[in-house]
């Protein structure tokens, strides 16, 4: 099975971040990898859902959690039986297939356990502690009949429920076979008795006579017409195998339903469930055959084996607009990553377990770089994905006004509002008036929306970054938010929780944050506040903001 391939942005995703992604999986299709899906691990911001609805295109796939599971490696094609299938059904499917278990299901497509060779040989030659263990059968007389391929035209048709049936084989005597079945009689248990023999007339009159369940006639004889008579005045059932003796027994065995050897006793896994979680526990098993079920549910969804676990299959990813394993997609380590796409810092967790394509371009958006690999290959993007584009590079470069602009954003900015048939500076300012989110979102929408984590020298950080073409509600929003900063910050010890709220008309910022004192005292802007900060000219987290904290930390370990 190939394992899917996503392009993702990072966790709390910003316009950079989705937008890249839409045109990075556009370009791979674009250069032959058709099985690329866009993605994303996080909400889709307001501003982006209006410039997704003006492009005429879907929000990527949610992608929260890309660790291989107990569904993504099972393989769905499974030879399972029913619980009220016969064995010899059951032992045919797994000759006919070559496979040595399967799962055994309910009408309902419920796993309800799992079917082995050797139970099978165990049904055959039971254990016994006497030699009359071996001789008891429960099946019923329909599915003898059917196993067999006997025919009923004798006496009542046999029925379909399963029975304790006593199989007695009438080769002795006709003396023997009389005191055996007197005895029966005697015992009270002779209307349990299925008598097989061949073309022995005297045996057969002594089962009907002395009331045996049911006459099973081997070797495609058929009773007299008198015996056949009899048998229905006495409501005896009469079969009649194509078989000889010994097969007859042999198959007869088989007519035993599947149901009667399955246990509960068994390992079965969500498809949810992480590989990771369950190896061990699966590699000390007994077990060789592993149901995989329908998350919530009983239903089979696919089997694997321990072999499966040597080297599942792993999520393909192409990784845009971050390269910190601590903003990526939950279950990276777990990934396969392919290649890496960005315009940020390069950071010290970046480990990989084979090489990878890693492009990183000091320019003002990823939007840029994948613009500009469209343009190298003498491809252009569809005019969605190239609007899309747009947004993204407008964005993370406030339209070309941000520090972190080069010309490069400049150039493929014109280019790309062509393609999407836009005035570049007309849609950048549609963007930024378009869904305010001190205006409109919840607390932990607005701090969470654009939020990265960073680790610094072992100090652990969550800076956010909101823009507005205002600071309008910022008064009213600045306790709620504070509130918010503090809940993350106790939630994932951060030494320094905040958000960077930008006017991008007048390049000016808000700087909220909250942790640790001798931290927040050493921050290079004016304190308005005890948690707040004025930040005018700052609107770049990467090329301002996040050095500023950087060197804040160096001077708090002085």
């Amino acid at each position: 099975m190939t394992p899917p391939w996503y392009v993702l942005g990072h966790k709390n995703p910003d316009a950079d971040a989705i937008c890249a992604a839409i045109g990075h999986a556009a370009y791979l299709r674009a250069t032959g990898d058709e099985e690329v899906v866009a993605a994303r691990c996080g909400i889709v911001p307001p501003r982006v859902k209006l410039v997704l609805e003006q492009a005429g295109l879907p929000a990527p796939l949610l992608v929260d959690d890309v660790r291989p599971t107990a569904g993504s490696i099972c393989r769905k094609s499974v030879v399972a039986v029913r619980q009220d299938d016969t064995f010899l059904m059951a032992y045919r499917l797994m000759v006919d297939h070559g496979v040595r278990a399967v799962p055994v299901l309910n009408n309902g497509g419920e796993v309800k356990g799992l079917l082995h060779f050797l139970d099978l040989l165990q049904l055959l030659l039971p254990a016994a502690t006497d030699g009359r263990n071996v001789k008891l059968l429960h099946a019923s007389l329909e599915n003898i009949g059917a196993t067999l391929g006997a025919s009923d035209d004798f006496g009542p048709l046999p029925p379909g429920e399963e029975e304790d049936l006593i199989m007695m084989v009438g080769a002795s005597s006709q003396k023997t076979v009389g005191l055996r079945l007197k005895a029966a009689r005697e015992e009270g248990n002779v209307g349990q008795y299925l008598v097989i023999c061949g073309d022995r007339p005297f045996v057969h009159q002594q089962a009907i006579e002395y009331g045996a369940r049911a006459l099973l006639v081997t070797g495609g004889y058929k009773p007299a017409p008198e015996i056949s008579a009899l048998a229905k005045e006495k409501g005896i059932f009469v079969l009649c195998s194509p078989h000889d003796t010994a097969t007859t027994v042999k198959l007869a065995l088989c007519a035993r339903k599947v149901r009667n050897i399955v246990s509960d006793d068994f390992m079965a896994l969500a498809s949810n469930q992480v590989v990771s979680r369950f190896t061990r526990k699966v590699a000390s098993s007994s077990q060789d055959l592993f149901p995989v079920l329908e998350a919530g549910t009983r239903r089979l969804m696919g089997v694997f084996s321990k072999s499966d676990l040597v080297n599942p299959p792993r999520t393909r990813l192409s990784l845009v607009d971050h390269n910190e394993f601590s903003q990526a997609v939950k279950g990276v380590e777990e990934a396969h990553v392919v290649e890496i796409l960005d315009h940020h810092r390069l950071s010290g967790d970046l480990v990989t377990r084979d090489p990878v394509r890693f492009i990183n371009e000091p320019v003002g958006s990823s939007s840029t770089i994948i613009a500009r690999r469209f343009r190298e290959k003498g491809l252009e993007p569809e005019a969605s994905v190239a609007l899309c584009l747009c947004a993204g590079l407008v964005s993370d470069t406030l339209n070309l006004t941000s520090p972190t602009t080069t010309d490069v954003d400049r150039q493929l900015l014109s280019w790309l509002a062509g393609l999407a048939g836009v005035d570049a500076d007309q849609f950048a300012e549609g963007f930024f008036a378009s869904g305010s989110l001190l205006l409109h979102a919840t607390p932990g929408e607005i701090v969470g929306t654009d939020r990265k984590e960073f680790n610094e020298e072992g100090v652990f950080l969550s800076l956010s970054q909101v823009e507005e073409t205002s600071f309008k509600g910022l008064t009213k929003r600045q306790d709620e938010l504070l509130e918010e900063l503090e809940r993350l910050r106790h939630e994932n010890t951060y030494s320094l929780c905040a958000i960077l709220v930008t006017d991008i008309r007048k390049h000016d910022s808000v700087f909220l944050a909250v942790g640790e004192e001798a931290l927040l005292c050493q921050l290079p802007f004016d304190r308005t506040g005890t948690n707040e900060f004025s930040a005018p000219g700052v609107v770049s987290r990467k090329k301002q903001l996040f050095p500023a904290v950087c060197e804040a930390i160096r001077l708090r370990a002085e």
